[in-house]
């Protein structure tokens, strides 16, 4: 029996309309545009408008996707959502998003890994693709993260943004997603967390700067060597978009010029478990990537948790 794989057929994003620039974020708490660029690259970040919910967001990144795909909705067997901002505690995101589409029957779940979230349901479907247990999948990511940020801390409210991205996989007999590595560590939960009892995040922002370098690091090499490849054979990073310093700093340890990363933090932020599919599709649409090439995608976030996947573009 031939092995089944997973394989990425199209992408989608979604931002929202209202862009809160530093200048803008400057006459709110004390910070400037200098201050704000010199420490993490981000320039603006999208905010969802009142009223506009994370399945808003979900369900227009996700037709997007699904309009590239080629497929009907009803050909949609597995649903994931990664968000750490659902709209309510029940159903799930990916259940009220699958009825938006129009879907009726198909595996529906959220998964919780907060900026890594993306990597782990993209993980989930490829595992569920590859063992005959899906087709094809629609994995979200999105975040309104702007409700769970304190507008008056100048060193959180900085970095973080709403919107939402969107992949479709469908089972292939040529290898697609080649790889996936999963991890995390909750011995570090009090560093990057939204504290019991409370409604906004509070970060340790240079201890958690430094986690995400070193473990970031680590699992590049883990995912070259479980495939036997060298630095030079990834064509392209797609990071998670949370600080340029960051970004910079995985490049280095890669050794790979930031001509062939990713980086579109500049204009979004940080969002959390959007961040990897906002990137993915950035490029995508501009035309970045070549058929064959090799994409590593990866990310850090509040848990800890890291991952990442090595997948072959087209």
């Amino acid at each position: 029996m031939n092995p089944i794989y997973s394989r990425l057929v199209s992408t989608g994003s979604y931002l929202p309309e209202r862009i809160l620039d530093n200048a803008q974020l400057s006459r709110m708490v004390d910070t400037s545009d200098e201050w704000i660029m010199a420490r993490t690259g981000i320039r603006a970040r999208h905010i969802a408008a009142p009223g506009e919910s994370s399945v808003d967001m979900a369900t227009a990144a996700a037709l997007r996707a699904l309009g590239d795909s080629g497929l009907d909705i009803q050909e949609i067997d597995l649903v994931i959502v990664a968000t750490t901002t659902p709209d309510q505690i029940f159903p799930s995101t990916a259940c009220i998003l699958q009825s938006r589409l129009g879907n009726r029957g198909a595996a529906a779940f959220d998964v919780q890994a907060v900026c890594t979230g993306f990597i782990y349901a993209l993980a989930t479907a490829d595992r569920f693709i590859r063992s005959g247990g899906a087709r094809h999948a629609l994995v979200v990511g999105v975040e309104t993260m702007s409700r769970i940020v304190d507008w008056t801390d100048r060193s959180t409210c900085i970095l973080f943004g709403d919107g939402a991205g969107a992949v479709v996989l469908s089972a292939s007999s040529e290898p697609g997603i080649l790889s996936t590595h999963l991890h995390a560590d909750g011995s570090y939960a009090g560093l990057l967390q939204v504290p019991e009892g409370e409604k906004y995040l509070a970060m340790q922002g240079n201890a958690v700067f430094r986690m995400a370098v070193r473990t970031l690091g680590e699992i590049v090499q883990e995912t070259l060597a479980a495939n036997g490849m060298q630095a030079s054979d990834i064509d392209w990073l797609v990071p998670h978009q949370a600080n340029v310093r960051i970004i910079q700093a995985t490049a280095e340890k890669l050794g790979m010029p930031m001509e062939r990363v990713v980086v579109t933090v500049a204009h979004h932020g940080n969002v959390s478990a959007a961040s990897v599919p906002l990137a993915l599709d950035d490029a995508a649409r501009r035309g970045c990537f070549l058929p064959g090439q090799t994409l590593l995608l990866e990310a850090f976030g509040g848990g800890f948790t890291w991952g990442s996947a090595l997948l072959r573009w087209g």
